[in-house]
């Protein structure tokens, strides 16, 4: 998702989150961060709950430095849906953000519009423990309500796409294979997670996908998902997945490093990055919204003079 920082949004007073609601202003701030970070593109929306509210879920919209959070998933039990969901458009906040992307569209920055994976979004709306148990006790009605939720977030992938993005980035936190282990990433999040995919590529869009957490379980199965792309955490080595699968990687440096440390250090960390061999240099995860925005300069600086 987008980088909201809070020193570049008090600097601009373009603030959230009345952002979160407003498509010009959501486009305008989205400028602010490429300007003021050094990062090529553009991103919208800045959080990971259009999804959940447009299907049901109360969201919390946070504050200047508090990203929007869900207050209460919808449903109490995968069985409690047994029913197909209404198509996105205008639904919550999904035509702010198509508008937003619409805005941001059609010049020499490329827009990504962010799309909340399939396991994640079927996570915010149901009780995330509770899911994660009916994943095993409960698949038939699991799979039927991952799979209606994969068939939405096509939907809105696809309305971004209209709206101009340029590339789809689908992040899912919580289908990482520790949560999940090899068994269940296999059985829900890649055959979703490729779904998803396949449909931004009929589209005729790239995709990244980002997992969150350790690959080690299961690393081969993520070699296999349908992406250009594949954005991993801080923990894991790029170099490793590429030279074992010959995927194209995106990532890694350390949200953490970027939040706490100094510019001279993050500078030597993403040159041992860019000399690993990753093919995109991008933050690990979601970044903090107090990361210091001179430390993301120090990081897009110099991988904008490695690549002169």
């Amino acid at each position: 998702m987008s980088a909201t920082l809070v020193d570049i949004l008090k600097k601009t007073g373009h603030s959230l989150p009345e952002g979160h609601s407003d498509s010009k202003l959501m486009a305008q701030i989205a400028r602010d961060v490429s300007e003021g970070t050094g990062f090529e593109n553009y991103g919208a929306p800045f959080c990971m709950t259009v999804e959940a509210e447009a299907l049901g879920s109360s969201i919390d919209f946070g504050s200047l430095s508090c990203e929007p959070k869900i207050k209460e998933e919808r449903y109490k039990s995968v069985a409690d849906i047994n029913f197909s969901f209404p198509s996105p458009a205008g639904l919550g906040r999904v035509d702010v953000v198509a508008n937003a992307i619409h805005e941001l569209s059609g010049g020499d920055i490329p827009v990504i519009g962010s799309v909340t994976g399939p396991i994640s979004a079927a996570a915010s709306l149901v009780d995330p423990m509770t899911f994660l148990k009916q994943l095993r006790k409960d698949p038939t009605n699991a799979h039927r309500l991952v799979d209606q939720v994969t068939d939405w977030l096509i939907e809105y992938a696809q309305i971004l796409i209209e709206s101009g993005a340029d590339v789809i980035s689908i992040a899912d936190p919580t289908a990482t294979g520790e949560i999940l282990g090899p068994k269940m990433f296999k059985e829900y999040a890649l055959r979703y997670l490729n779904k998803l995919a396949d449909a931004g590529h009929k589209a005729g869009r790239p995709v990244i996908i980002h997992i969150c957490g350790k690959l080690e379980a299961v690393s081969d199965l993520a070699a296999t998902l349908h992406s250009d792309a594949l954005s991993a955490d801080a923990m894991v080595s790029l170099k490793a997945l590429k030279q074992n699968h010959g995927i194209t990687t995106m990532g890694n440096l350390s949200t953490f490093m970027l939040q706490d440390s100094t510019p001279a250090l993050i500078a030597r960390a993403t040159e041992a990055l860019i000399n690993g061999g990753t093919d995109i240099a991008a933050p690990a995860c979601g970044l903090s919204t107090s990361t210091p925005q001179e430390n993301i300069n120090a990081f897009t600086s110099c991988v904008k003079e490695a690549g002169k």
